[in-house]
């Protein structure tokens, strides 16, 4: 192969971390142009010899599988003010991520095969990555959706956004999707405990006088799952948990052999109502608990009882979030910067290894919902690469995302993605040429 036929792209990484190998003194990363874009993992310096000069030398950098977040929103269709297909999976490929669940609080929402259909389209036409929706549980909280019409085609069956508030209601969707062997997964919210709540029901809410979230608002749904997940032998699986009581009701579940997984959220694991501030970019549902429920989490996460991170990746126009705490949409967005958040502040900080952190962020979600995220080698690897060395200042400005609405504005972070692939097929890269 002559050098003009070779992507000046090509990279050579000397000393580098590849996870699920146990020893690298080097491997390269080939951008191969015979088929455009199409890049391998190769650990044979051979494949070099025909290449000159002409080629990108990193060291100390991480290549890993790519990240699978079951707990996005891409806003397309109904809201693409906030943010689009295509510019969301931009962001999630800056993030490392190849594989991306969309949350199904759309216009129209996906109740229907007619309405999937529509979003399944603007997947097809625009994404950068790959993209499995969710479908939703019910129509309209009380009347379940056409699930077997969308099993085919859905990661699982949510009404994210929302807690389905009836107990028979949700007894029928569990017992639904255990038939088609699909998983629910459930924001866990009672409407009425919650009360009209911004923040949680602790020592900023009183000190500022702003209506506050119980913790039981979460926990006593997911008391409720669990029972009938135990009645109806469902997979269930529980979004962006936030309580302490909701770590040890999930700890008890799976110790019972309950068919039960669950998620938190980056800033569940390194923020709490300490860390508040009365502007909207702190505010998202479930709101940052206190400090023992942080605690109560990172140790979930050490056991094993939190099974993965996933972003809720949820982008809104600033105007929507310029209103404070009371008054401002709930969410943040995190495609960007849930790696170099993890990353700085729990595997820096000996909290838990990269191989944990990876291992949650990509490979147990890949496994748990049958994301088809492909292995890391050959033609069609999926992959990222991280240089881990790299300190930068997050900068919402430089978003690939449309929204800018994040509490880690200017914090300074360790993990820069320097390239992802999906299916052979390069998606993000910043490497200097």
């Amino acid at each position: 192969m002559c050098k003009k036929e070779w992507e000046k792209v090509r990279c050579k990484l000397e000393k580098a971390y590849i996870y699920g190998l146990k020893e690298n003194n080097y491997t390269d990363i080939l951008i191969s142009s015979d088929v455009i874009g199409q890049a391998r993992i190769s650990d044979n310096s051979a494949d070099f010899s025909s290449m000159g000069e002409e080629f990108s030398v990193l060291k100390n950098c991480a290549v890993f599988p790519g990240f699978v977040d079951v707990h996005t929103h891409l806003r397309e269709p109904g809201f693409s003010y906030k943010e689009t297909v295509k510019s969301g999976t931009a962001a999630a490929a800056a993030g490392g991520c190849t594989v991306i669940c969309s949350m199904p609080n759309l216009v129209p929402s996906p109740f229907s095969r007619e309405n999937l259909d529509r979003q399944l389209e603007i997947i097809e036409r625009d994404a950068k990555i790959k993209v499995i929706p969710y479908g939703r549980i019910t129509k309209d909280g009380e009347d379940l959706a056409d699930m077997e019409d969308m099993a085919d085609s859905v990661i699982a069956f949510s009404d994210d956004g929302i807690g389905v508030q009836i107990e028979e209601v949700m007894r029928k969707a569990m017992t639904e999707a255990a038939r088609l062997g699909k998983i629910i997964a459930a924001h866990c919210e009672d409407d009425l405990l919650r009360a009209g709540g911004a923040i949680h029901a602790g020592k900023f809410a009183k000190e500022h006088n702003i209506p506050g979230i119980s913790s039981e608002s979460e926990w006593k749904q997911i008391e409720r799952d669990i029972k009938l997940a135990e009645e109806t032998g469902c997979a269930y699986h529980v979004c962006h948990i936030s309580t302490k009581e909701s770590v040890q009701l999930i700890r008890e579940a799976k110790a019972r052999g309950v068919n039960i997984t669950c998620e938190t959220g980056p800033h569940y694991l390194v923020m709490d109502e300490g860390d508040l501030v009365d502007h909207g970019n702190y505010k998202m549902n479930p709101p940052l608990r206190s400090k023992e429920d942080r605690e109560a989490l990172i140790e979930g996460v050490r056991d094993g009882t939190v099974d993965m991170i996933a972003t809720d990746h949820a982008p809104h126009s600033e105007e929507e979030k310029s209103k404070g705490l009371e008054k401002s949409l709930m969410g943040i967005v995190g495609l960007e910067t849930a790696f170099p958040i993890l990353y700085t502040e729990l595997v820096k900080k000996g909290v838990i290894t990269l191989e944990r952190l990876v291992d949650m962020m990509s490979t147990i979600p890949n496994e748990r919902f049958s994301a088809g995220r492909g292995d890391m080698f050959g033609e069609k690897g999926s992959f990222t690469v991280f240089s881990l060395d790299s300190e930068y200042e997050i900068d919402p400005e430089k978003f690939l995302s449309m929204g800018r609405n994040t509490p880690f504005g200017g914090r300074k972070v360790f993990g820069k993605c320097l390239m992802t692939v999906c299916d052979g097929k390069i998606v993000y890269n910043s490497i200097e040429k």
